[in-house]
């Protein structure tokens, strides 16, 4: 079906950067005729902002503030200019490392790095996160990243600590959860699971490990919500000489054909080309980026992908070769100080 030209013509793509140090989110507009990037305004938060999360609907941002007093930004995201506007801060239960909204955006799920527990609360329909949460869960130590699945029916959250990502039932009308059998999936003893995505078609997972470099392909029973570890890759460069790697973030293309992941130490992003069929991984390459590269993301399109680097307090604009899914240098931008995490949507 063919979009109007008006709609078209009136269609933007919001770009959120989340800068810790000087406490404040940028708001950008993403080109799509050349992956520029235009600074709309800029958002103070009162803390130390990261990460951020999006609702369903794309008409809210979350932001976690881990300084003192531990709490959750609500913003509504205004679908004309982008502009956000300040809701409500409220408490969280801890000092969070990782925000999602489950597939309904209903509920706040958060991971606790340093307290070692998830968190689910209450997001009232205009938006706005509840101050009281519905479920606090100890987990193994340094829990860190937390999801549900497409079909919003299981929850996952990793233990960095533990080396396991834990699995649980979800309940989508109470927003609570219950173990799942089995309770976790383990990880090679040392490895330190990190983040994790979900491919579109709901069969495969895969996940970053901070603490050996490398990376984990799972297969996935929707049926069951059971991961089930398949294969692991190194994310070390070639030729890399360095300390032992940091990987962080990844982040599918929309169509699942491009996968990507950052690695912190060598501050280099590493493609893969992902098999439709089995979900194996093909290298495509690493390619240098901004120093310390904690967060990227991908447009809609999966045309751009855009990087900000924790150490260069810039961000970096790339293409995404259609056909070999190689990454090209755009454009780099001045950021906040410390910029951690990127969301991008489309309006309306």
């Amino acid at each position: 079906m063919m979009m109007n030209v008006s709609a078209l013509a009136s269609a933007k793509t919001m770009v959120y950067v989340s800068n810790a140090d000087s406490r404040d989110i940028y708001v950008m507009e993403l080109s799509q005729s050349d992956g520029s990037a235009s600074l709309v305004e800029k958002v103070a938060t009162g803390g130390t902002v990261m990460p951020l999360a999006v609702s369903p609907d794309r008409r809210f941002l979350y932001a976690s503030l881990r300084s003192l007093p531990y709490s959750v930004s609500s913003f509504a995201i205004d679908r004309q200019s982008g502009k956000l506007s300040l809701l409500s801060t409220v408490p969280l239960a801890d000092n969070m490392a990782n925000l999602a909204t489950d597939k309904t955006g209903r509920f706040l799920l958060a991971a606790s790095y340093t307290g070692n527990k998830i968190s689910i609360n209450p997001i009232a329909d205009k938006g706005d996160v509840g101050a009281q949460p519905l479920a606090v869960i100890p987990t193994r130590e340094k829990a860190h990243a937390i999801a549900t699945d497409p079909a919003n029916t299981y929850l996952f959250a990793s233990s960095l600590g533990g080396d396991v990502i834990l699995q649980y039932r979800f309940d989508a009308s109470s927003g609570q959860v219950t173990p799942n059998v089995p309770p976790y999936v383990e990880t090679r003893q040392g490895a330190g699971p990190r983040h994790f995505v979900f491919d579109r078609r709901a069969r495969f997972v895969y996940g970053t490990n901070e603490l050996d470099g490398s990376l984990n392909t799972y297969r996935y029973d929707a049926g069951s919500g059971v991961l089930t570890l398949q294969a692991s890759v190194s994310l070390r460069p070639k030729d890399f000489q360095g300390a032992a790697l940091a990987p962080a973030d990844l982040h599918l293309t929309p169509d699942g054909r491009f996968l990507y992941a950052s690695e912190r130490t060598s501050s280099t992003l590493t493609g893969f080309a992902v098999d439709p069929d089995n979900g194996a991984l093909t290298l495509i390459g690493t390619f240098p980026t901004e120093t310390q590269p904690r967060g990227f993301n991908i447009d809609p399109g999966g045309r751009y992908l855009l990087a900000v680097g924790q150490k260069s307090n810039r961000m970096s604009s790339y293409a995404i070769d259609q056909n070999s899914g190689a990454l090209r240098l755009l454009h780099q931008y001045d950021m906040g100080a410390n910029p951690n995490w990127i969301e991008i949507v489309d309006l309306p």
